[in-house]
């Protein structure tokens, strides 16, 4: 039957999680329905069918992380594969190929095409049914005296290798396959929830005979080779929890300790961050700031007809005296290129703001942003924000991003040293705006603050580029009026 094969979504990506699948077995699906959602690196990504049919089976549990090229959902029956493959399974064939392989005039996802396959472990023989009941009895299974640790970080340490025996593989009964020694640690052929099964009952794949086509590992092998090792008196295999429950904690009770995987967003915000901080060398200013008239301004902007339908607050009128300062100070929107000893400098503004996520911070950008009025500017920041929120921002909205805002503030942060984001050369910290004490002529009143801190490139940003850059944004939220200076 026609399997889906997990595609390469653009940008180098290696992998991806199946966060939820849009169908089940026995679901009629066209070409281009959504079956299933991934998360990347980058972002969740909705993938269409290239198939029509029916869906006889999901490869792939829900949660599970998989490389580029596995295969995912099986639809249609294996009569809907083209009578055009049966000349290929001739003796005299050359090597088989990739039948993965949408229906001819449909647009395809990248990946796709033919290519050699890998070559297949013949499955082992035994010269009797009862070797073969022999061995299968065999299973192994987790001690709970095992260290799940281990397990842990082999797994994390080799995230695309097939699943590897915790322990010897059953000795093949002699002449199993002439002038071949018995393999020791042999890799099952067998679907990832089969294997997931094996490792949650205690089974050990490498010591079953695989029922299914070409010795591929089933369902029913593992339950039944769990069954075996049950009446065997092994009984059922005791896993040992991630988590360390408390006892003697004054009467507290939970787990200790909790393990979360880095995976998707998370990890390569993680990689993008290390290396920034690690590449170039960042240098950070603060200024606060009477942010009073901005606060008026935000009030009376909120009652214009314009943008009465849009989210206006002090983050719109700080985003447009970014903007604008950049007119005079432009190697702040500027990219130090390493390989060709250059300074780029950008005479547009792709604005990014930066955004948590439950999935991890992620940053799109609004699209030539010097070009957009107040107004046009304030429903793409809201656009963008609330994609974001919902973990629907596409990889193509992140990159390209030229400056950034990240706004502390709505946490009731009063500041930050924020981190760079690759590709770029500043990044500027929004504080919150709170009631503080102010000298204004010759006295202290009540009046709204707010700090502002700018981390910039110290490689090709001198310290006087980047302070003019922060007094001209805090000059604008002082007095807005002053933009018109720009």
């Amino acid at each position: 039957m026609p399997e889906y094969k997990l595609p390469d979504v653009g940008e180098g990506l290696t992998e991806a999680e199946i966060v939820a699948w849009r169908v089940k077995v026995g679901d009629e699906v066209a070409i281009n329905d959504v079956v299933v959602e991934i998360e990347t690196a980058k972002s969740i990504v909705e993938l269409p069918s290239p198939y029509a049919g029916t869906v006889t089976a999901l490869l792939v549990a829900e949660g599970e992380t998989v490389p580029v090229g596995t295969p995912i959902i099986a639809i249609g029956a294996d009569s809907d594969v083209t009578e055009e493959a049966a000349p290929a399974a001739a003796p005299t064939s050359s090597a088989p190929i990739d039948t993965n392989v949408p229906p001819e005039g449909n647009a395809t996802l990248v990946g796709y095409g033919p290519k050699e396959a890998a070559l297949k472990r013949r499955p082992r023989r035994f010269p009797t049914p009862e070797m073969a009941a022999r061995a299968q009895a065999q299973a192994s299974f987790i001690p709970a005296s095992a260290s799940p640790m281990v397990e842990a970080e082999e797994a994390r340490a080799e995230p695309h290798r097939p699943s590897r025996a915790r322990s010897h593989a059953a000795p093949s009964a002699p002449g199993v396959e002439e002038g071949r020694p018995a393999a020791r640690h042999e890799t099952a052929l067998a679907k990832p929830p089969v294997r997931k099964l094996a490792k949650d009952l205690g089974v050990d794949l490498a010591s079953l005979v695989g029922s299914g086509p070409d010795g591929v590992v089933t369902r029913g092998d593992v339950e039944a080779a769990a069954g075996a090792a049950e009446s065997a008196g092994l009984g059922t295999p005791s896993l040992v929890p991630r988590e360390t429950y408390s006892t003697t904690d004054g009467g507290l009770s939970g787990p200790r300790e909790t393990r979360e995987p880095v995976k998707g967003v998370r990890k390569m915000m993680a990689a993008a961050m290390v290396q920034s901080a690690f590449t170039a060398p960042h240098v950070t200013e603060w200024v606060t700031v009477d942010a009073t008239a901005t606060v008026e301004l935000v009030e009376r902007l909120r009652s214009r007809p314009e943008l009465r339908d849009v989210k206006v607050s002090p983050l719109l009128v700080v985003a447009r005296a970014a903007i604008l300062a950049m007119r005079r100070s432009p190697t702040i929107n500027s990219t130090w290129d390493d390989a060709a000893d250059e300074v780029v400098v950008k005479h547009y503004v792709n604005l990014g703001i930066a955004a948590a996520t439950p999935r991890g911070l992620v940053v799109p950008n609004v699209k030539d942003a010097q070009a957009c009025s107040l107004a046009e500017l304030a429903r793409e920041l809201e656009t963008l924000t609330a994609t974001a929120r919902e973990g629907r921002t596409q990889p193509a909205e992140m990159a390209g991003g030229t400056f950034t805002i990240t706004n502390v503030g709505v946490f009731g942060v009063d500041g930050g040293t924020p981190i760079i984001n690759p590709g770029e050369s500043a990044i500027l910290c929004m504080g919150a705006i709170k009631p503080q004490p102010w000298v204004v002529g010759d006295q202290v009143v009540p009046r709204q603050a707010m700090t502002l801190s700018l981390s910039f490139d110290h490689r090709h940003i001198d310290g006087a580029t980047g302070s003019r850059f922060l007094a001209d944004v805090a000059g604008m939220v002082a007095d807005p009026a002053t933009a018109l200076l720009f």
